[in-house]
């Protein structure tokens, strides 16, 4: 064990099962370890370094606002935080933003958003909020109450309570549950990261688009892990052709600084009014600026591109030796391998590839514009690895 990693059991709260990696430096694609070791990294931070490591055009734009100024409370206005609001409402067809530090603050105000809604329109007895089996939103207290996934409820209780879940892809079940309950709002992925990379199909996400409008509820789509160009779209629920009330966001969006938006759509754009919620971070002149320099890029044919690539990542993997399945859609994609998918991970790693794990799957998240030498090179190891 290094003296980092023996400072790092002293000192960190020991909530992280660490790879055995010191990443000291990279650029792009590829990392480097303390050692002078390369790693093709295929997890670009959890699906955070949208651009790579160290990408120049977001580092200069962070640069620059840092030597204008790096914090103002939202009493006052800055140009980074409006410029970004302009460009995510422009490129969605949303009409306000709500900007946080995180997916799962993100979260949290498309709650508070629904409730308020819900409690406005209907009445305070309507705040139930419906989730997936499977989900993932966050891990305050309340986003954990929103994930269908009992293993992270056992040792918090109580949650907040007013949470229930439906099964994916079962439109039955959702609406069982909106005629049994007092609905404020269903908020879903399409797909879910956390839980295996596993996609919702149209025909569902359509589905509980339709319910929404015909109940008046409030349909919320978390982005966290699919938005920002990650499946080949600026966000996922555009493959789909639905156009939700609220739209969470984070990770990609700020290109490795912290930052979560929650996009509001004309039917709840004023629902909060002064007072009703607030972050001090929330939309940070330098996350925002690092912000607009990824988003200015997601145009079409960037993301065509996304597109591109990501059919040339699943074809490679598909039927594939050692290879059960195939999820996922764009840069987002989950490998059932026939082995433990741990044990993929650790050899990928020895091979100089750097992959995630969600549930039995191996998780990549490439930066979208890995070069596709590069790609096809990573997917090769991560072929070896399953085959072995």
């Amino acid at each position: 064990m290094s003296k980092l990693q023996e400072l790092d059991n002293k000192y960190v709260a020991n909530t992280y099962a660490r790879f055995p990696v010191e990443i000291v430096s990279g650029k792009g694609s590829i990392a480097k370890d303390t050692d002078g070791k390369e790693y093709i990294d295929m997890g670009s931070g959890i699906g955070v370094t949208s651009f790579g490591i160290a990408d120049d055009v977001w580092k200069q734009a962070v640069i620059d606002q840092l030597g204008k100024v790096q914090h103002m409370s939202n009493l006052y206005y800055t140009e980074p935080c409006v410029k970004l609001a302009e460009l995510l409402c422009e490129k969605t067809g949303m009409k306000k933003v709500f900007f946080s530090n995180s997916g799962g603050e993100a979260n949290e105000c498309a709650i508070k958003v629904a409730r308020k809604y819900a409690a406005e329109k209907k009445g305070p007895e309507y705040y139930t909020i419906l989730t997936l089996w499977n989900s993932f939103h966050g891990r305050t207290l309340t986003t954990l109450a929103a994930t269908g996934q009992d293993h992270y409820h056992e040792l918090f209780q109580p949650l907040t309570p007013g949470f229930v879940h439906a099964t994916a892809n079962d439109l039955v079940s959702v609406q069982k549950l909106v005629e049994a309950h007092k609905v404020a709002g269903i908020l879903i992925e399409c797909i879910q990261g956390e839980g295996g990379v596993n996609p919702l199909t149209a025909e569902f996400i359509q589905g509980v688009d339709a319910i929404c409008h015909e109940k008046d509820i409030v349909f919320m789509v978390d982005e966290v892990q699919t938005g920002n160009g990650r499946t080949g779209k600026l966000y996922s629920y555009m493959n789909f052709g639905v156009n939700p009330d609220v739209v969470t966001t984070a990770k990609g969006i700020g290109g490795g600084l912290p930052l979560g938006a929650c996009l509001m759509g004309e039917k709840v754009e004023h629902v909060l009014g002064h007072g009703d919620h607030g972050s001090t971070f929330g939309g940070n002149p330098v996350a925002c600026a690092g912000a607009v320099s990824i988003i200015n890029r997601l145009d079409d044919a960037f993301l065509a591109e996304v597109q591109r690539k990501g059919k040339i990542l699943f074809s490679a993997l598909e039927g594939a030796p050692g290879i059960e399945k195939v999820t996922g859609l764009g840069m987002m994609c989950g490998v059932k391998p026939v082995k433990p998918a741990a044990d993929v991970v650790k050899k990928c790693i020895e091979k100089g590839v750097l992959c995630l794990t969600a549930k039995d799957k191996v998780r990549l998240l490439p930066a979208l514009n890995m070069p596709e030498e590069v790609l096809v090179k990573a997917v090769n190891i991560i072929k070896e690895a399953c085959a072995e």
